[in-house]
């Protein structure tokens, strides 16, 4: 979590609570106080605010940077909370007899919220804010890593870079400025330069150039490597970079040799699988209606998809397309496409066409979290074209998984290259904090219906 994402929920919560406790001064309501008595409902409020916030994306940094994404966020959040910590008596204060103190305690949160988020954006999203930062790597390296990272931040500032290949000389397209290691040091200290990222390939460096950057970490700057800045910043991998160092930034046996993370999710593969069909069997009434009227043919559809290393198995949904979809051919969905009925639509976005899933789940065919299973003939297809595809079957496919809270829905090549940057940060990340910010942010995809 980067440090920005930190301060922002430190404040919120700091500004919500110093809020509702001035407001109960003010309005003499004991509702709000915080004091030796309501201390504990103060920290249950303060896990419901945090709680929400991170389902609306009130901490996602793009849409933080944006007044009116920010308010559609905060209203919501402060809905919610305000209604979930209402209807926990046990967990929270009983019910105000002046039922007006509801009222207040909903709009002190909003107005806490909006004039912090609005200093905010006003303050510290503010190029005043940006933050000078020098690189080390090629020339090639240097301008690849220039574009990501203001593409990740655009507080960023490359003020130059330090060439390691000193034999290939390129031409200076991108204005980035060369320098070298004596002449560095002067404009690290002119710039106020605090942070060297240093590009993924070391083979080229030299002594001269390995004392100068532990000189550079005895006086205080942060000497970080691309790929960790990257990860940090966009969860995700950078494919372009890894290249012959692919095993070494992929530590496959930590996660998959985990006795205890691996009894972990299967037991809460389980669990969540039986309250899954539960749920499901709530809804089948109306899906039996609704296929029966708006798909007119088979409520099931099972097709045959790539489970953990390679091995096939079929999945199983609800069918949310017309009954002859691939006529012409095995195809990609697309968004949009013509063959997704009208109420097919409806269980896409709504992700109930996914509930029957949880049978594959309890079979162990699935995991709850995961890379979603692909077919294989596009596994093999993607594979030709995108390096390192295959790697998504380290490990159990999923019904929910970080590509699919964070990218974009896969219909073109780009589209499948940028999940699989975020499948492999599961597989090399996964742990059961990761777990819960993807089962968190599924929750902001079906509260949003983003699902397709």
């Amino acid at each position: 979590m980067s440090e920005r994402k930190i301060f922002l929920r430190i404040i919120d919560v700091f500004v919500v609570l110093a809020g509702l406790h001035c407001t109960g001064l003010l309005f003499n309501f004991d509702y709000f106080l915080i004091n030796e008595q309501h201390w504990l409902w103060s920290l249950i409020l303060a896990f419901y605010l945090l709680l929400f916030a991170t389902i609306f994306e009130l901490y996602n940094l793009n849409r933080a940077s944006r007044i009116n994404a920010t308010l559609r966020s905060i209203f919501s959040t402060t809905a919610m909370t305000s209604l979930v910590y209402l209807l926990t008596p046990f967990f929270t204060p009983q019910l105000p007899q002046n039922r007006l103190q509801i009222l207040y305690f909903t709009i002190t949160i909003a107005i806490a919220l909006i004039i912090w988020r609005a200093l905010y954006i006003k303050l510290f999203a503010s190029s005043r804010f940006n933050k000078n930062i020098l690189l080390v790597g090629n020339r090639v390296e240097a301008e690849r890593m220039t574009a990501s990272l203001k593409q990740v931040d655009p507080h960023f500032n490359v003020i130059g870079f330090i060439n390691t290949d000193l034999k290939v000389r390129i031409p200076n397209e991108k204005g980035l400025r060369e320098l070298h290691p004596k002449m560095a040091q002067r404009i690290l200290v002119r710039n106020g330069i605090k942070e060297i990222i240093v590009g993924a390939d070391t083979d080229d460096f030299n002594k001269d150039l390995y004392d100068w950057l532990l000189s550079c970490m005895e006086k205080g700057y942060h000497v970080r490597d691309y790929i960790m800045v990257y990860e940090d910043m966009t969860d995700s991998v950078p494919l372009e970079v890894i290249g012959r160092d692919f095993y070494r930034h992929f530590p496959f046996s930590r996660s998959n040799q985990n006795q205890l993370y691996r009894l972990y999710h299967r037991v809460f593969d389980i669990i969540a699988s039986l309250i899954g069909l539960t749920i499901g069997l709530v809804f089948l009434p109306l899906i039996l209606i609704g296929n029966l009227i708006g798909n007119r043919g088979p409520l099931f559809y099972f097709q045959e998809r790539l489970g953990k290393n390679r091995k096939p198995f079929k999945i199983i949904k609800y069918r949310s397309m017309v009954t002859n979809a691939e006529a012409q051919g095995a195809q990609f969905a697309q968004k949009n496409d013509a063959r997704i009925t009208a109420f097919g639509k409806f269980l896409r976005k709504s992700r109930l066409d996914e509930f029957p899933q949880f049978i594959n789940i309890l079979k162990g065919e699935m995991s709850i979290i995961g890379p979603r299973p692909e077919r294989p003939m596009f596994t093999q297809q993607l594979a030709e074209k995108i390096p390192y595809y295959e790697t998504r079957t380290m490990v159990k496919p999923g019904l929910t998984g970080w590509a699919q809270v964070r990218g974009k829905y896969g219909e073109t090549d780009d589209d499948h290259r940028e999940k699989l940057r975020y499948d492999l940060y599961y597989i090399k990340k996964r742990s059961v904090s990761l777990d819960l910010r993807i089962i968190v942010k599924t929750l902001s995809t079906i509260v949003f219906f983003k699902g397709q």
